[in-house]
């Protein structure tokens, strides 16, 4: 019998002992793990085993005989098919528990280094509509609820949305999002009819044809609005329709701009951006040293930490852990729009940032210039082929690194780089856990890990931010 005629595995009051960094429960029955969908910690269900591998498989609950202490009803009418805010069916101290969690046991499984000083996670002050920036899919292959028929002709197939998880070409229509605050959820469905209504295309992906392909909605704490909508198209008629109904209907808008992007695929990086009305950038504010604010330009291609309360806070830990005294020289590895370096610059002698997006130093080197900060330095360039012997030899040896890399950690060579400079001490700024302790795990031959500090960003999703502070080992 080939496996797709097996008839599927059933099992009973199945306790949900864990939560898996994708969002499943975890559960085991027979020695056999199960990942099971919307399941949490505590849960106590009859499960169906949809997809079945040798030590373990995905589930789906059947019946749920005792539902968990941590479990809440989800706030989104798109939970479970959207494939953002996974956890927002436990209740938000049970999230906090549980990236804690995460993070002592990354830390400890792979890094192997005592947790014991770890502090208590950080939380977000909003757990709703923390994000400054959501993009948005156009398409013309809705993604289909149960009864509805791609038969029907009258079927309505255009959306306007998110992607549905493991597929490229299908998204989940959007009504609300919890994830933005207003004018977003406004701007979106506003957008969506007039573009339904005037019969403007959407993008098919796999044929490549229609015109509409993303909107991009920035917000910013000074009440700033960037719209970006990415046309894949020169449909001029189609481009001043739009772009001159957002223009009348949203005047708080402050930056409106538009993309043609002609390419086969959605980055906008190598794009040319076009105002439609005001200026091609927002800002951003943030309190610093000595009372004095610094202001961040934020452009339509700019990385900025996502949740603007949150970003504040975990420079500020990171700060703090470093302890400056007012005559380092740091080295900031990674970035970015230079925010952490030149939120600490008042903090220090000199800063030097390294960062492998050269839009990304271009944001930084404005921002020093906006914010009267002459002593931080920036070059753009692969970390692994930037950071040598002869840069610091050039630059000074560093008093403190700061480093805050991608999901995937640092390339091996930047960190024997990092055992071979031997700054008195490293503040690692991490997005994933498991990378952060597989870095440290080298680290730790020259290093000890003197403070610990997860950092709450993103609510009812699974990821989370940590902070450490290594110190030389004298």
């Amino acid at each position: 019998m080939s496996r797709s005629a097996k008839k599927p595995k059933f099992f009973e009051n199945v306790t949900v002992i864990d939560i898996a960094e994708e969002g499943k429960g975890v559960g085991k029955a027979e020695d056999f793990v199960l990942f099971i969908e919307k399941a949490v910690p505590g849960d106590v269900a009859d499960v169906e085993v949809y997809r079945s591998k040798k030590s373990f498989g995905e589930a789906k609950i059947t019946k749920l005989i005792t539902p968990s202490e941590y479990r809440v009803p989800a706030f989104c009418e798109h939970f479970g098919t959207c494939g953002g805010c996974k956890w927002q069916h436990m209740t938000y101290d049970a999230q906090l528990k549980f990236k804690q969690k995460a993070v002592h046991d990354a830390l400890t499984r792979i890094a192997k280094i005592d947790v014991e000083h770890m502090d208590a996670i950080v939380p977000s002050p909003a757990d709703r509509y923390y994000r400054n920036k959501l993009e948005y899919t156009f398409s013309n292959k809705r993604w289909l609820y149960d009864g509805e028929s791609r038969e029907d002709e009258t079927l309505d197939m255009n959306a306007l949305g998110f992607h549905i998880p493991g597929r490229f070409d299908k998204i989940l229509n959007i009504n609300h999002c919890y994830l933005q605050a207003e004018p977003s959820n406004d701007l979106r469905n506003s957008i969506n009819a007039f573009a339904k209504e005037n019969g403007i295309s959407y993008y098919d992906v796999r044929a490549h044809t229609g015109a509409l392909r993303n909107l991009i909605i920035r917000t910013s704490s000074t009440g700033e609005i960037m719209v970006i909508v990415v046309f894949a198209h020169t449909d001029e008629e189609q481009v001043n329709l739009l772009m001159n109904y957002v223009d009348a209907a949203f005047p708080q808008v402050t930056s409106l701009l538009y993309i043609l992007n002609t390419k086969m695929n959605d980055t906008i990086f190598d794009q040319e951006v076009i105002a439609w009305r005001g200026p091609e950038f927002i800002h951003e504010e943030m309190p610093a040293a000595n009372g004095k604010v610094v202001r961040f330009r934020v452009g339509p291609k700019s990385f900025y930490q996502t949740n603007s309360i949150q970003a504040l806070r975990l420079y500020e830990i990171t700060r703090d852990f470093a302890g400056f005294t007012g005559d380092e020289l740091v080295y900031d590895l990674y970035t970015g729009a230079g925010t952490i370096a030149n939120f600490v610059a008042g903090h220090v002698r000199q800063v030097v940032g390294v960062e492998y997006v050269p839009s990304a130093i271009e944001d930084a080197k404005v921002n020093s210039q906006i914010n009267d900060i002459t002593n931080t330095k920036f070059y753009a360039g692969d970390m692994k082929d930037v950071l040598v012997h002869d840069f610091v030899v050039e630059h000074g040896k560093p008093d403190v690194i700061i480093t805050d890399p991608p999901r995937a950690g640092m390339h091996a060579d930047v960190v024997a780089r990092l055992m071979e400079i031997e700054a008195e001490k490293i503040v690692y700024v991490s997005c994933n856990a498991a990378t952060q302790a597989r870095d440290l795990l080298v680290l730790k031959e020259k290093y000890d890990t003197v403070k610990i500090q997860p950092v709450d960003m993103f609510p009812h999703t699974q990821h989370v931010e940590n902070v450490v502070l290594l110190q030389l080992r004298k």
